[in-house]
């Protein structure tokens, strides 16, 4: 046994372990979440510790019969004897939790002992990287296998949610708040473990409308870690300021502001410094690149509660395949694997095919969806962000230029409202729910988005601080 190892495990905090379960069989259900079998350095030990778990999964007593039954021919008479000599503790959680620590840390060691090996192999050095930071992450988070759960432990898991959700301000929320009074009726807000697509043409919107899910979110105090693979992170935060001050954009951009404005956006400033928002500022990503961050931040940061990809066109991918739809597929179903991991909804941003402006309702449909049917197929939510009034613009545009050309003149019937315009959130999909319109208001001079009201043209989305 080298030197290393000696420092890695406790043979007598092993035994007193087994001890206090045999004497105490209620001390395995205090620490039966906490370690497994495999936590234990003796193999004997880690035998012993599997047949009491087999004891109770069969509804047996823990105690010293029946775990020599369950032990079967991997009863070692003289490992035995010395757990049953030993004294039995008083704070098994606290022991367990050490044990853990000693578990953890040995397998560190095993997967830094596997680096050189996996680098000679023929695979590319970001899928090991990512298959490494895998293996370090499941030690802490145990997302290294699935966990199966029978109906009674369901049961006190849904009642638990059912208790929180009373006790929830908003009773129709179920996950993260979106902001939107009528979105989170038909969704329920994000639940974790979702994805979420938020798809459309260019020019709608799209990153403007999720900038306003980010603002809800930082709202509640909790983080969101934003990939910005199409704008730089001071443009994300020029508008999420706009949005929130109601000074225009433009206005913001030229730091043309009088006085009271000046002193609106130092106090947002001062706020938003304060939020937990992490952006990834660069003009690519790989979804390897997007998990290890992931990994790293969510382990540094609990209150991290949402991730944003703007968007998945933009990624990129280091697998073999040349096919763009395969590797939109292979993005897709690792942002939903991700969700899943992190327990956290994953919005991801997704361009619309040019076909559908050939059509006379422009309106998206599922099918419009670029590259990949894998995004409809993984994502439990997908969003249409549309603006008629874009296509109406558009339509007198072409009418005024073919006027000219034809030495015509044309008088517009159209002009757009630039400080208001009509805007719709089609749902596509809504795995628990119903799909449908949503009808909001557009403030193209703030970068936001408002609710529609019966009194009002348009209300503010109310943005606690």
């Amino acid at each position: 046994m080298n030197e290393i190892n000696s420092n890695l495990y406790d043979l007598d905090m092993e035994r007193s372990i087994l001890s206090a379960i045999l004497f105490e069989q209620d001390n395995l259900g205090e620490i039966y979440d906490i370690i497994s079998p495999k936590d234990f350095y003796l193999k004997a030990h880690e035998d012993i510790f599997a047949a009491m778990q087999s004891c109770l999964n069969s509804d047996d007593p823990v105690d010293i019969a029946f775990v020599k039954k369950h032990l079967g021919a991997k009863f070692d008479e003289e490992v035995f004897n010395s757990v049953l000599t030993t004294n039995s503790i008083l704070d098994i959680k606290k022991y367990a939790t050490e044990l853990k620590e000693f578990s953890i840390k040995r397998s560190l060691v095993k997967v830094a002992n596997q680096i050189p090996s996996k680098v000679n192999e023929n695979k590319p050095g970001r899928d090991m990287v990512d298959e490494i930071s895998s293996e370090i992450y499941s030690l802490v988070d145990g997302v290294g296998s699935g966990v199966i759960k029978n109906a009674k432990e369901i049961v006190v898991d849904l009642i638990e949610e059912l208790n929180k959700q009373k006790l929830a301000k908003d009773h129709d929320v179920v996950g993260l708040d979106t902001g939107f009074r009528e979105l989170n009726e038909r969704t329920k807000g994000f639940k974790d473990g979702d994805l979420v697509i938020i798809a459309a043409r260019p020019g709608m919107g799209k990153t403007t409308f999720v900038l306003n899910l980010v603002q809800r979110v930082l709202d509640q105090n909790l983080g969101v870690v934003f990939f910005s693979l199409e704008m730089p992170a001071t443009q994300l935060m020029l508008r999420l300021l706009s949005a929130k001050t109601s000074i225009n954009l433009q206005n913001l951009m030229t730091s043309d502001m009088d006085n009271d404005e000046i002193e609106r956006l130092s106090n947002a400033c001062d706020m938003m410094s304060q939020k937990k928002l992490f952006v990834y500022d660069s003009g690519n990503a790989t979804i390897h690149q997007v998990r290890t961050q992931m990994r790293k931040l969510k382990s540094a940061h609990p209150e991290i509660k949402l991730c944003v990809i703007d968007y998945i066109g933009l990624m990129t991918n280091s697998s073999a395949y040349s096919d763009r739809h395969l590797q939109i597929a292979e993005i897709s179903r690792g942002l939903k694997l991700l969700a899943r991991e992190l327990n956290l909804p994953v919005v991801a941003l997704s361009q619309l095919n040019r076909s559908l402006e050939s059509r006379a309702n422009k309106r998206p449909m599922l099918s419009d969806l670029r590259e990949s049917g894998a995004i409809e197929q993984d994502a439990d939510t997908i969003l249409f962000v549309y603006r008629n009034e874009v296509y109406l613009e558009q339509e007198e545009n072409e009418k005024i230029q073919k006027a000219k050309l034809e030495g015509k003149e044309y008088t517009p019937k159209f002009s757009r409202n630039k400080v208001e315009e009509s805007a719709e959130i089609i749902i596509g999909k809504n795995r628990n729910g119903p799909t449908g319109t949503i009808e909001l208001v557009f403030q193209s001079i703030y970068t936001r988005f408002v609710e529609k009201t019966h009194n009002h043209p348009a209300e503010m989305v109310t943005f606690e601080g």
